[in-house]
């Protein structure tokens, strides 16, 4: 058997999420057709994190492995071929040792969400930012995004269907920024709870409101209590932008 490592970037909003589902169309499902229909073989691609509905990747990573096996360039260009018109593309494909996995060999993950604050309805960003049309505090944003840094008990950022063993935490960096009308969050961490990134940009954009104070982001944090924190942020506007390997 040989083990390669993908690298891909795909459109969330026609797929049901990352991982197979029984109601719907997902990227891993299109993957492992494509597999089948360049070799004829039925793998499992096994992907470094589960993104939800509508969720973006501009990086995310998987691995598989082929009973024949194929000059990586061959694999990237024949997988490409058979994922049209699906919104996914192989960007590289490289061979991995036997004991890489997608998931477990990773030492961070980075995400990044997009909000555009400006009241004209969006075109090209549509299904691909949350718009806000009040005017956000992106320093004051920030500010609360820096009380959430560090090792943490991230319940109050949990969905209730995580299956994390355990909602401890380290969030490496999170910043917010500003460039014109975009305000983006970037946040990087060894590994996310389910829902946190959208459970966080959420809470944020109520201090960015100035419905909440910036302490209360500690406040939230230390309370362990989903119901403390903001509603999740919409999927659309989340994006895995790279996950990260030794």
């Amino acid at each position: 058997m040989s083990r390669y490592k993908l690298t891909l970037e795909y459109d969330g909003t026609e797929f049901v999420g990352w991982q197979w589902q029984t109601n719907g169309f997902s990227v891993q499902q299109a993957l492992e057709e494509a597999v089948t229909a360049f070799c004829g073989e039925t793998v499992r691609v096994h992907g470094a994190g589960r993104t939800d509905s509508g969720v973006h990747a501009l990086g995310q990573a998987c691995h598989l492995d082929l009973g024949r096996a194929a000059e990586p360039e061959k694999l990237r260009d024949a997988l490409n071929a058979h994922l049209r018109p699906h919104r996914i593309s192989v960007l590289a494909a490289e061979n991995a040792a036997d004991d890489f996995d997608a998931r477990r060999s990773a030492i961070a993950r980075i995400y990044h969400y997009r909000i555009v604050n400006r009241r004209t309805p969006l075109t090209l960003d549509l299904n691909r930012a949350w718009q806000i049309s009040r005017v956000l505090d992106a320093e004051a944003m920030a500010r609360a995004a820096a009380r959430l840094i560090g090792h943490h008990d991230f319940t109050s950022f949990r969905a209730s269907a995580c299956q994390a063993p355990s909602p401890m935490k380290t969030l490496e960096s999170f910043e917010v920024t500003r460039d014109e009308a975009e305000i983006r969050l970037t946040a990087r961490a060894g590994s996310f709870l389910h829902h946190q990134m959208r459970a966080m940009v959420g809470s944020l954009v109520l201090v960015g409101e100035g419905r909440w104070p910036e302490a209360e982001m500690s406040d939230v944090l230390a309370a362990c209590d989903r119901r403390r924190a903001g509603p999740n942020a919409p999927p659309w506007g989340l994006y895995l932008e790279a996950v990260l390997y030794d």
